[in-house]
């Protein structure tokens, strides 16, 4: 039970989790203006702005700098882990959601005729533009400084 009692008083953890659910709300929000409709579905998906997961490790590095130090080597592993994160968001996750669209429209056009293949159809939003990254970068630092007063 001493555990849990540190896992629940661990305010980088808590501004770093902050910071995620943020990103998934406002992606909800930026849904609703877009197509002018609430999509709940947006609080759970991965792609999309701003990205939860730079926001998540970002707010989890910045939080660990506050309270470890900028040197020490706790926030240099979060950092580097973060770094790592964000790149594969905006790099391999988004290259395999335009392969995964390009798939689609290729099953898109095999089944104008009749074919016996599977028709279901992949996933494509799966990572994040550079802007969608830099946005949840920007969020994760915002919500681990403004978290950081109330410690």
């Amino acid at each position: 039970m001493e555990n849990i009692g540190e896992i629940m008083n661990n305010h980088v953890l808590w501004v770093a989790l902050l910071a995620c659910f943020i990103a998934q709300f406002l992606k909800m929000v930026v849904e609703l203006f877009q197509y002018r409709k609430i999509n709940l579905k947006a609080l759970f998906a991965s792609g999309g702005m701003p990205s939860s997961h730079s926001a998540f490790v970002v707010a989890l590095a910045v939080g660990v700098g506050q309270t470890e130090g900028w040197g020490s080597p706790e926030f240099a592993l979060a950092l580097v882990f973060a770094i790592i994160v964000m790149y594969d968001a905006a790099g391999v996750r988004q290259a395999a959601g335009l392969q995964a669209k390009i798939l689609n429209q290729i099953t898109d056009e095999l089944f104008q005729e009749d074919h016996h293949l599977n028709q279901e159809r992949l996933k494509e939003l799966l990572g994040h533009t550079p802007v969608q990254v830099i946005a949840g970068f920007c969020l994760g630092v915002i919500v681990s400084w403004v978290g950081s007063f109330s410690y």
